[in-house]
């Protein structure tokens, strides 16, 4: 299992509700939070297998961006 970390705009609660289905229906994430408090809204994901290419197009795809650091 590798932790991978994203800079994103995923910036409040109802974002983070926005963004839990696409996160949330990828069977390959063990794993995910958002901590809204840090000013970078870190995204933190748990995965064996996803590259963070995948991970940023499935947060893309809801409607967000991420950037890995």
């Amino acid at each position: 299992m590798k932790t991978l970390k994203f800079k994103t705009n995923i910036n409040c609660s109802g974002c983070v509700k926005g963004v839990s289905p696409a996160l949330n229906g990828e069977k390959e994430i063990a794993h995910w939070e958002v901590d809204t408090n840090n000013p970078d809204k870190i995204l933190t994901v748990s995965t064996s297998t996803l590259t963070p290419e995948e991970v940023e197009e499935t947060v893309k795809k809801a409607g967000f961006k991420a950037e890995k650091i």
